[in-house]
């Protein structure tokens, strides 16, 4: 069996170290010297001067949602995890949706505007699959009409554009660092800030809210992580280079044997490095592409339609909008496996079956 994906999982060994450390100070959770640590190496991994680690990537958005204090509609894309707009709705938010751009798969700057009403209070992008959205765009409109900015970056670890971290941009991002992920610390998220004030405040979110011993200062809640997820991240950060090199690797391996498929890979942002977070494929035909998913499953072989169906069609609990570019795209992508312990002959085996399909 090969699957969609697998956890990057260091040498026992090295996380064991890290549970010596644990059990010798019994210190299990709130903001052990684990999780301290874990974040004052992500900010010098990433070059960044503020960052929280927090319990996932979900609380990571409604704490960011909570902390710029955002009522009303917040803009987003309908074509990212189910999470993004979740938390808008649970944060008493309404979500509207702007079509994406048939190339990148974000969200389309370009037609955000022609949303924006006087209830409009932010944008909340994704980046999806980590590519970078058109942050430039996006600022811009955001300071026209005095917007706050939001993205859910929780795909883009280590990515950059011109040397400068995806997560410096817009007020707050977000990042995941669930097992899926290429960066993991089995459940974990990120969240950063330029603002120290509003890092504060964030900090306090994060924590019910308790400003001392018996005191409070704000609305909080329980997005603290534990020692243990704390452990994971720092083991597995000792390997991110080489898990990395090694997804681009096999994407290089795809891209090479796969190049006469009718299938298109997005567009990836003209400014940054694809990091290897997923191999997605948009296919000439929802019909071509179920007939690989069918016959890569016949072989024992995963895959996932994300992000299938459209946010914006599939929630029970909002009215349904239909937006052309993404149910189109919902219909025809398909990712394909991509995990560090998959090997290039495993890739092959993938590009035959699926080259099998398209020329039978």
């Amino acid at each position: 069996m090969i699957p969609v994906t697998k956890p990057f999982l260091p040498p026992q060994q090295i996380y064991h170290s890290y549970l010596d450390g644990i059990w010798k100070r019994q210190w299990l959770t709130n903001m052990g010297p684990l999780a301290s640590e874990l974040e004052m190496k992500l900010k010098s991994h990433l070059n960044l001067k503020h960052l929280l680690f927090v319990t996932n990537g979900t609380v990571a958005l409604q704490m960011a949602i909570k902390a710029l204090d955002l009522k009303g509609e917040i803009i987003t894309t309908p074509f990212s995890f189910v999470a993004t707009t979740s938390s808008i709705v649970w944060e008493g938010c309404t979500p509207v949706f702007v079509d994406i751009d048939e190339n990148s798969l974000n969200i389309d700057a370009d037609k955000i505007e022609a949303s924006i009403t006087d209830n409009t209070s932010a944008i909340l992008a994704t980046h999806v699959y980590g590519n970078p959205c058109d942050v430039v765009k996006i600022e811009e409109i955001a300071k026209k009409h005095n917007l706050k900015v939001i993205y859910d970056a929780a795909h883009a670890f280590g990515v950059e554009i011109n040397g400068k971290s995806i997560f410096e941009y817009g007020d707050i991002s977000t990042c995941s660092l669930h097992a899926t992920k290429l960066y993991h610390s089995i459940e974990g998220g990120l969240i950063i800030t330029k603002d120290a004030h509003l890092l504060k405040k964030l900090a306090s979110i994060r924590n019910f809210g308790i400003s001392g011993f018996d005191s409070f200062a704000d609305l909080g809640l329980n997005g603290k992580n534990s020692e243990f997820h704390a452990a994971m991240g720092l083991a597995n950060l000792k390997y991110i280079d080489e898990i990395i090199k090694k997804r681009q690797t096999l994407m290089q391996r795809y891209d090479e044997k796969l190049k006469n498929l009718q299938a298109y890979r997005p567009k990836w942002h003209n400014d940054s490095e694809n990091m290897g977070a997923y191999y997605p494929l948009v296919f000439k035909s929802e019909e071509l592409m179920l007939k690989v998913m069918d016959k890569l499953r016949g072989n024992e072989i995963g895959t996932r339609r994300y992000f299938y169906p459209s946010l914006a069609s599939a929630l029970p609990y909002l009215e349904p909008k239909a937006l052309e570019i993404t149910d189109e795209v919902c219909k025809k992508v398909l990712c394909l496996p991509l995990f560090y312990d998959l090997t290039l002959e495993e890739v092959d085996l993938i590009c035959r079956l699926i080259l099998r399909i398209q020329n039978n």
